[in-house]
């Protein structure tokens, strides 16, 4: 079947019920994680997916966007479903639709459980799309843990324009499990919010020092660095702790953990490139953690948004670490139009020009380090394009 990008939002879980219904209930048979949140969905995701497979379980993992491939999002063991067997259960679980009118997510979130089930996975890592409450994944009958991670202003036409009333659609996955709640939420209101629900909150990392942190008295490693990224694994080894997984699987695991779009850095054509699909201020930190200390005329950003972003809190954290940008459009119906993208640039950037693909982006760039961001739907193009000069 035909897959778009998520052009039609529609909250609520019932279609996805009824079709989760229609195809025997397979959620039914999963042991499920479920994770809410702003930042570092995508990231706490695959820190429980590895820790699971250190143990030994069986392990399927829904997680959205797509970064580089579309089937990358639906993943058994870590691996990516082949299209042909992916399609199989997206067929049937539109077949198990009609009349319900289902939006392409709703039939990727149902056909991704059917999956799972069939596919004889024990385990279930499962990413919110938007929200928590409404959203299409909290159709989900039970679930052995809630996650919640950094909580930040988004989508606010469909979530709530304050922290509190983003907190709570959030808050809305929580139901009839253990619940754990990431420690590094960048508003007081949302630590206040969760502290006040009674879930269990990761505690503060005492040490961090590159790819090592300590937590609790123990010494972890973790192939990526960040603060934030160590937060987002603390997160994952309470939430494991309160699982009863090994505490041999938590450590090798955390250590086992990549990342696809995240920072991820690629060297070729005599130059650094990094690419990362922040699409939200705060999720910028950790990028701009990673540019500081460079010269800021050796920094070219190659940036595009959709048009639901907010475009000048990404840009602000931009121009803290540069001063070329390059403007481009996204691969997506919901992209934001260049010249809106422009007119925002020149508010914070002195050096500002166009490209009418990441291609040519990546062409034109001239300085020591080239970063791709704001999207992921960027990624896939630079990638493909910085592999040839690898």
């Amino acid at each position: 079947m035909k897959h778009c990008d998520y052009v039609t939002v529609k909250p609520g879980t019932a279609v996805t019920r009824k079709i989760l219904d229609n195809l025997g209930s397979p959620d039914d048979a999963l042991k499920i994680i479920h994770i809410a949140g702003t930042n570092g969905k995508g990231s706490t995701a695959e820190y429980f997916t590895q820790i699971l497979i250190a143990a030994g379980k069986k392990v399927g993992t829904f997680t959205s966007p797509a970064v580089y491939g579309f089937y990358d999002q639906f993943r058994i063991d870590g691996k990516p479903m082949d299209a042909e067997l992916a399609e199989k259960y997206f067929g049937r679980a539109l077949a198990a639709s009609g009349g319900l009118n289902p939006t392409d997510f709703e039939i990727q979130t149902a056909g991704a459980l059917l999956a799972f089930k069939e596919e004889e996975c024990e385990w279930a890592v499962v990413e919110c799309g938007m929200g928590g409450k409404s959203d299409a994944t909290n159709a989900i009958n039970k679930k052995e843990l809630a996650v919640i991670t950094s909580v930040s202003l988004e989508h606010t036409e469909y979530l709530g324009d304050t922290i509190e009333e983003i907190c709570v659609q959030k808050a809305g996955i929580i139901k009839n499990c253990l619940t754990v709640i990431n420690a590094l939420q960048p508003y007081k209101e949302a630590e206040n919010y969760f502290k006040n629900l009674g879930g269990f909150f990761a505690d503060r990392v005492t040490y961090v020092y590159g790819n090592e942190f300590r937590y609790c008295g123990d010494r972890y490693e973790t192939a990526v660095s960040g603060v934030e990224q160590v937060y987002n694994a603390a997160t994952a080894i309470v939430g494991a702790r309160l699982l009863g997984l090994p505490e041999r699987a938590v450590f090798d695991g955390i250590k086992n953990v990549k990342f696809a779009g995240r920072v991820e850095r690629f060297s070729a054509f005599g130059r650094e490139y990094i690419l990362d699909g922040a699409h939200n201020p705060a999720a910028f930190k950790p990028l701009i953690q990673s540019l500081k200390g460079l010269p800021r005329s050796e920094i070219t950003v190659i940036f595009g948004c959709l048009k639901d972003k907010d475009v000048n809190g990404c840009l602000v954290e931009l121009s803290k670490v540069c001063e070329n940008i390059i403007a481009v459009e996204c691969d997506s119906p919901r992209k934001m139009p260049l010249s809106e993208t422009v007119t925002a640039c020149k508010k914070f950037f002195k050096d500002v020009s166009t490209a009418e693909s990441v291609t040519e982006a990546l062409k034109k760039a001239n300085t020591e380090t080239v970063v791709v961001c704001g999207s992921f739907t960027l990624l896939k193009e630079a990638k493909l394009w910085i592999e040839k000069g690898q």
